[in-house]
């Protein structure tokens, strides 16, 4: 029997949800607002594609959601009773309240899609993490710079930053605690920003985001004690590594080859195996939560207020 997934919200990004899910050979039911994108959804491919999640009737056997940010938390939460798991994009929602009843609802069923934790690059440098090649992981350092961002319901510090803070987690295995976050421009904290994570001891993440740059920067680097690594851009298919010496020098930068399978599709098939029984995604309802409360604690830091 076809596999069925209930696809809700089928936009910019869920047409590409729509595309990847039907490649991995599932039935995708589409639920859409727009008439005419209910319209592009079934000239895609799509199954059904109807206004409302109460006409999907019960046939699908888990769902994504793909709305704007904001609406996360009223359709997961509509999702809850049908007992199927929900993979929602990030961010789990745009309010800790929201994010923490949803974990108390469903910890085991939801799931959020932190595309970058299927990136080869960022798995790359968690794997070099885990095997202690970096010596001492001093910190960890992202940059995620553009100009604008397409969504209107939702700032750039919850559009970027999930991102970010999802990467620094399958790199470290943990978040440290928001430390300080500022805007290098007065008043444009929500869309320039630089946030720091820190505990006591241990590794400090520094994320800069910005929607102000006219060039495009998606990049990663670790630093450690014996090593440094870093992707400079989302396509890269080779880390560029530096190895130290005790005396503090440093040697000739290479170059490591990495995958270049497209994290969306990753994930989706993770998702997909899932709801045939196989292991559930890396990013748990309660790791979403989390991700929610370091941002709304570093937007405070900043001087934002929802």
């Amino acid at each position: 029997m076809t596999l069925r997934i209930g696809l809700i919200g089928c936009g910019n990004w869920g047409r590409y949800i729509l595309r990847d899910l039907l490649s991995l050979g599932v039935a995708v039911d589409v639920v859409t607002r727009s008439a005419e994108t209910r319209a592009q959804a079934l000239a895609q491919g799509a199954s059904i594609a109807v206004e409302q999640i109460d006409a999907l009737g019960t046939a699908q056997a888990g769902y994504v959601v793909a709305t704007p940010s904001s609406t996360h938390a009223g359709v997961v939460t509509a999702l809850l009773a049908t007992g199927r798991p929900i993979f929602v994009e990030k961010p789990l929602t745009t309010d800790v309240g929201s994010a923490r009843r949803l974990v108390a609802a469903a910890p085991e069923r939801i799931f959020v899609m932190d595309k970058w934790r299927y990136h080869s690059g960022v798995e790359a440098l968690a794997a070099m993490a885990r095997s202690g090649e970096f010596g001492e992981i001093l910190g960890v350092r992202t940059y995620r710079l553009g100009w604008g961002h397409p969504h209107a319901d939702a700032d750039a510090s919850w559009i970027l930053m999930p991102h970010d803070l999802s990467i620094a987690l399958e790199i470290l295995g943990f978040l440290p605690a928001p430390r300080s976050a500022w805007s290098p421009f007065p008043g444009r904290a929500a869309s320039d920003m630089i946030g720091v994570l820190a505990d006591a001891d241990g590794p400090k993440v520094t994320m800069e985001i910005a929607t102000s740059q006219p060039i495009s920067r998606r990049s990663v680097v670790v630093v450690g004690s014996r090593r440094s690594a870093q992707f400079g851009d989302s396509y890269d298919t080779r880390l560029t590594i530096v190895d130290g010496t005790p005396d503090g020098k440093y040697g000739a930068p290479y170059e490591r080859t990495i995958g270049n399978d497209m994290p969306l599709l990753r994930e989706l098939r993770v998702f997909v195996e899932h709801l045939r029984g196989g292991p559930p995604p890396r990013s748990s309802a309660a790791e979403g939560a989390l991700i929610v409360e370091r941002i709304a604690a570093l937007r405070s830091m900043a001087g934002l207020t929802d």
